[in-house]
């Protein structure tokens, strides 16, 4: 049987460590991407590439470049960050640094590297309900909804795009789960966190392409 081949973003630590540890558990090739490593990443054993910032175009090449002799069975975006900003503190600056990871990053790393996905491969956008417009009932975030409901929004039109090569992808809510980004506030380990959303990439497929769920497996709104 061939080994699947997965890449993960924003792999040096929380969910994206996770991620990678559990695939390499699982017996998949790993190439996981970073901006800085880790050394419990480093320890992991899987094929380490940093150095790599998705906000920058020339970085996303040279990622492009390094893997250009890799196929790709899935493709796991989880590259991102987060300002806690309200209506009285915002920055617009720190707005659209979260757009440039969040959304345009994300959308970056994806085309450059679909021509190292296999025909029938996967693609796993890891966004948030955040990004929903009908579950928001706090306000606030503002970089951080934004960047999210945009990255749903090229998921749904990546799902069209890509279904021409029978590449299917998802857009997925990790839940609430405790990491650095949360300040460890969370109510979900990144383990669980991580397990339920190989089992959504597991179910994954042309017939469900485009669906924003919870890692859960419910269906989130719009």
């Amino acid at each position: 049987m061939t080994t699947k081949t997965t890449l993960v973003t924003g792999a040096n630590r929380g969910i994206g460590y996770e991620l990678a540890k559990q695939l390499k558990a699982r017996g998949n090739d790993v190439i996981a991407v970073c901006r800085n490593p880790s050394p419990e990443l480093d320890h992991l054993g899987v094929r380490v590439e940093s150095g790599i910032d998705v906000a920058k175009a020339a970085d996303v090449a040279d990622l492009a470049k390094r893997v250009a002799n890799v196929r790709l069975d899935c493709l796991i975006a989880n590259a991102g960050i987060l300002h806690g900003d309200t209506f009285d503190t915002l920055s617009f600056e720190g707005v659209l640094e979260q757009f440039q990871v969040n959304a345009v990053g994300t959308l970056r790393t994806v085309h450059a590297l679909a021509p190292r996905l296999a025909e029938g491969s996967k693609v796993a956008l890891i966004t948030s309900r955040m990004g929903s417009m009908a579950d928001n009932g706090s306000g606030g975030f503002y970089g951080y909804r934004m960047s999210k409901a945009a990255l749903n929004a090229a998921g749904v039109s990546l799902a069209r795009d890509l279904a021409k090569r029978s590449i299917s992808v998802a857009i997925l809510h990790p839940g609430y789960v405790k990491t650095e980004m949360t300040g460890n506030s969370g109510g979900i380990e990144p383990s669980d966190a991580a397990a339920q959303l190989l089992e959504r990439i597991e179910a994954l497929n042309p017939q469900n392409t485009g669906t924003f769920w919870h890692a859960n497996g419910e269906v989130l709104p719009w």
